[in-house]
């Protein structure tokens, strides 16, 4: 109840201070939230079915998804919301990049399946599985220009069922495939989805699933592509193109922070093991569910709340405090789920033959903290449009990945990849406020931000690693930290509780 409490007020803090903040991050955030809750249920499914080493090829293929999903992207998302805001044409902008990205992903599709094999050899990944790889990311590729329509021309709630029923379509089929489907051709092995059934080919099954559902989803939105003109403005994708591409660079540097991991310790381990050492870090890792949701939504509902006020006089102090408050909140997401960590894993991860990598679970939280932090910190380069600076800056963090990965995995398995994680946001967190405290100076309340951090920080390591599972304690270090800020927030915290309500 209290934890409940202290939620409520929170949220009370943000709504009185930062209403259309917190407007944006409902609307868009709900709508990757729930799909991302949804998705997280399958975890449960697969380490519940899958062995250990089905479970690593399926993360190490989805970890390359990630990468291409990036570069078919290009970072025209990004550059769509930022030309369709300043420049007077808008159908040009949407006509542009929607012929971009169109025949650039049916060029990846031709290119794709004619070297499959080649691909499938280099990747170390199965033919069969390249193909279903290539379709799902191509079709997503084709809807990333109407969605970003919907945002524009704000459809949040078309937006919102789409995302969410895409989901669901997903995890249905995934149900389908891998828990009734062998179950009828048990029970009644002469019906026809019997005969249907393939045995031994649970990976396949994830993968069509996958396929109906982004194929479902292009149904949807593919009468947008009748809706217009098809001209080419080739000036404004050159402009589009620079402002871009240091974003896909980027996203590139990110999905290496975000994912390579996974494909290094499929390449480093011993054969024998890989594979079952990517498949329990992999599961472990999605315990970082809870921040990864609050970082997520966050960051969907803050970038257009920056651009918004950057012209505002008190623009600074709004995103200082902004970002003190994104801290709070992580800090106490941080504490609370380190705390319940070995319940949560209960629920997310049934097969107890996954728990050995509990272990990083601390280290991927609080370096998703980090990412979260980072996002906070980068606004300085986006409102002056040296996108490259976050290039440079995520380029940093992919070194740092790729160098500490490479040192440590042979010694320390996946444990080296959880400490490469944490360093790469870590050092991309204290780049960026040291650049933009030099470009864009920003008031951070460096002492309170710093002070939650490190107590939640310290608290979660005496919880995890001194009284684990002793949840008397874990409990009462939640009630000290509440009550720190508490202490330190008292004044803002009455001050919004005591304010009229505005008509």
């Amino acid at each position: 109840m209290v934890i409940f409490v202290f939620i409520i007020i929170n949220i009370k803090i943000i709504l009185g201070l930062y209403k259309k903040l917190f407007k944006q991050t409902a609307i868009y955030g709900l709508a990757t939230v729930i799909p991302r809750m949804f998705s997280f249920l399958l975890v449960p499914l697969y380490t519940g079915l899958l062995p250990q080493a089905e479970y690593g090829k399926v993360s190490i293929i989805f970890a390359w998804m990630i990468f291409f999903n990036v570069i078919l992207a290009y970072g025209m998302e990004t550059a769509f919301f930022r030309f369709y805001n300043a420049e007077k044409n808008k159908e040009s902008v949407v006509e542009t990049t929607t012929v971009s990205i169109f025949w650039s992903t049916i060029l990846f599709v031709f290119i794709g399946l004619l070297f499959r094999n080649s691909l499938a050899q280099w990747s170390g990944v199965d033919t069969q599985y390249v193909t279903y790889s290539i379709w799902i990311l191509a079709l997503d590729a084709l809807v990333i220009i109407p969605f970003s329509k919907l945002r524009a021309n704000q459809r949040p709630k078309f937006y919102a069922l789409i995302k969410i029923g895409n989901v669901v379509v997903n995890l249905s089929f995934n149900i389908f495939f891998l828990v009734y489907l062998p179950s009828v051709s048990v029970s009644q092995p002469d019906s026809f989805l019997s005969s249907v059934y393939i045995e031994n080919f649970q990976i396949g099954y994830i993968f069509l699933a996958n396929i109906i559902a982004s194929f479902l989803t292009f149904v949807v939105l593919f009468p947008d592509y009748f809706t217009i003109k098809w001209k080419f403005d080739y000036e404004l994708w050159k402009r589009m193109m620079r402002y871009g591409v240091p974003i896909m660079v980027a996203g590139i540097a990110f999905a290496i922070n975000e994912q390579f991991d996974k494909i290094l310790l499929g390449k480093l381990l011993p054969v024998n093991i890989a594979a079952e050492q990517v498949g329990v870090y992999s599961a472990c890792y999605k315990l970082g569910l809870f921040m990864v949701l609050y970082r997520t939504a966050y960051t969907l509902g803050i970038e257009p709340f920056f651009f918004s006020h950057a012209s505002n006089e008190n623009a600074q102090q709004t995103y200082a405090t902004i970002t003190k408050y994104f801290v709070i909140f992580g800090s106490f997401i941080l504490l609370s789920v380190i705390v319940f960590a070995d319940l949560l894993k209960q629920v997310m991860i049934p097969n107890s033959s996954y728990w050995e990598a509990m272990k990083v679970v601390p280290l991927i939280i609080l370096a998703n903290f980090f990412l979260g932090i980072y996002t906070n910190l980068s606004v300085w380069y986006k409102l002056i449009d040296k996108t490259y600076v976050g290039a440079y800056i995520s380029i940093v963090g992919a070194v740092v990945t790729l160098i500490l990965n490479y040192l440590l995995i042979p010694k320390y398995s996946y444990y080296g990849s959880a400490i490469a994680t944490i360093s790469a946001y870590g050092s991309m967190m204290f780049i960026s406020y040291y650049l933009g405290n030099k470009y864009y100076p920003i008031p951070y309340d460096k002492k309170k931000i710093v002070g939650y951090l490190t107590l939640s920080t310290g608290f979660s390591c005496i919880s995890f690693y001194g009284f684990r599972e002793n949840y008397f304690v874990g409990i009462l270090l939640l009630g000290i930290f509440m009550g720190f800020i508490y202490y330190n927030e008292k004044e803002t915290l009455l001050r919004i509780l005591k304010r009229p309500a505005k008509n």
